[in-house]
């Protein structure tokens, strides 16, 4: 089995398969009186086909550890997903660029450690692996196409992998062991 390394999520290295939704260092205006500050356009809700829109909902993830056994992927081709934890808990991001015959390219499947404070949005027909909360159960809330034609497929690996909570070179020579 093959494995994958951690990377840190950034804004950058996520683009190719989604948005990266943080407060962090980004652009913010004041709201609310200036009580709030509005960190806007974090990310674009895609909703494709004749019954679907946008809708939110919340997701409650079991925990998960290391080492993280990777075998299949999925995607959503009719909308994009965001996933936004409410309580803190980091989790995992596995995606693969699309290859031959709009099946993942196995060759470009990337793990990314998302921590507490960051929620990713995956575009419309990224290849990702389901959510993997890290150390303890995670709640989410989760923004998608809500309607009645199928919108998951799902793709088994032709080669598993594992990421075994170690960082690829040149982020952090470090391992991780929970969050």
């Amino acid at each position: 089995m093959s494995i994958l390394k951690l990377e840190r999520l950034t804004r950058e290295s996520f683009a190719p398969f989604g948005d990266v939704i943080e407060i962090g260092n980004r652009d913010w205006f004041p709201i609310n009186g200036g009580t709030t500050r509005r960190y806007h356009d974090q990310a674009r809700v895609q909703v494709t086909g004749d019954d679907g829109q946008g809708g939110i909902s919340m997701a409650r993830g079991d925990a998960f550890e290391f080492p993280l056994s990777i075998n299949m992927l999925e995607r959503h081709p009719l909308g994009s997903q965001a996933w936004i934890p409410v309580n803190g808990t980091p989790f995992i991001a596995v995606v693969a660029p699309n290859g031959v015959d709009d099946l993942p390219d196995e060759t470009g499947i990337r793990a990314f450690y998302v921590e507490g404070v960051q929620g990713v949005n995956y575009h419309q027909g990224t290849w990702h692996h389901p959510l993997m909360s890290l150390g303890r159960t995670g709640d989410f809330i989760v923004i998608d196409r809500i309607g009645t034609a199928p919108n998951c497929d799902e793709r088994t690996l032709q080669q598993p992998r594992i990421v075994d909570g170690s960082f690829e070179v040149g982020s952090a020579d470090i391992s991780l062991s929970g969050p």
